[in-house]
């Protein structure tokens, strides 16, 4: 049976994207089979991540009825499949973001889990991702104006009667954070994962691969991969680097 959850944010910026690539390569990592669908129809950016910002076939073409979205989905050199929306202008128009709810569910099967990345915000296209997946998880900054609008995503969420599985709070690190306990009891949702503010993930975007894999025992790497098992259900040991693997690594990057 595969499990449709959508990642959202209340506003932008939040790392809700980098969120799906490396959630997502992370349960692939423990030998899961794995598809993250681009749901940010507006503005995608899950193929720019990856290093697939064009392709023949796209999310938009299979929401126009030209193509099936299995014919849409494409393997990702880390393991990972992946749905791309489309990035040209003409994307923008003759696409109803209402229709994914019609198509997603033909991946019933075919994976084990779909990650959908959703628009920032609670527009239209937001709440069109919430009507196509079980569960949701929120990703926000430890900072008041991305909690006020996480906690608007949950209520929403709630609203519409989606189970919101928890948080994902990401960039943490800074001595103004707000608690992760301030943060549970103001959402009233647990917090599934803190993900520290890591160059290494902006070394991974420029790789256009998963921290997972370009810097895998980096402090995102590891807490990606805590949070992977903690959803799949199985144990995750916190792994440690050898000093030949670390001297590898550092010549490396």
């Amino acid at each position: 049976m595969t499990r449709f959850v959508g990642l959202l944010s209340g506003k932008g910026g939040v790392a809700k994207t980098t969120s799906v690539v490396n959630l997502g390569a992370a349960i692939n990592y423990f030998c899961r089979d794995v598809t993250l669908v681009d749901g940010n129809l507006s503005t995608p950016h899950l193929g720019i991540h990856l290093g697939v910002p064009v392709v023949p076939i796209s999310l938009h073409d299979a929401l126009r009825g030209k193509n099936s979205l299995t014919e849409a989905v494409y393997l990702h050199p880390s393991g990972l499949k992946l749905v791309p929306a489309g990035l040209s202008l003409k994307d923008l128009t003759e696409v109803d973001s209402r229709d994914l709810k019609k198509i997603i569910p033909s991946l019933e099967g075919l994976t084990d889990i779909v990650l959908v990345d959703a628009p920032a915000g609670l527009s239209q296209e937001a709440l069109a991702v919430m009507d196509c997946v079980d569960d949701i998880i929120i990703v926000t900054n430890p900072e008041l104006p991305a909690i006020t609008d996480a906690l608007k995503t949950v209520k929403l969420a709630e609203g519409k009667g989606k189970n919101v599985k928890g948080i994902i709070i990401a960039k943490s690190g800074d001595s103004t954070d707000i608690s992760v306990e301030n943060i549970e009891s103001l959402i009233e949702k647990p917090v599934l994962a803190v993900i520290p503010h890591d160059k290494a993930i902006r070394q991974a975007l420029i790789k256009k691969d998963p921290v997972i894999y370009t810097h895998p025992m980096s402090k995102s790497a590891m807490a990606y991969k805590k949070l992977a098992a903690n959803l799949i259900g199985i144990e995750y040991k916190e792994e440690k680097e050898g000093f030949f693997r670390s001297l590898f690594n550092k010549i490396k990057n």
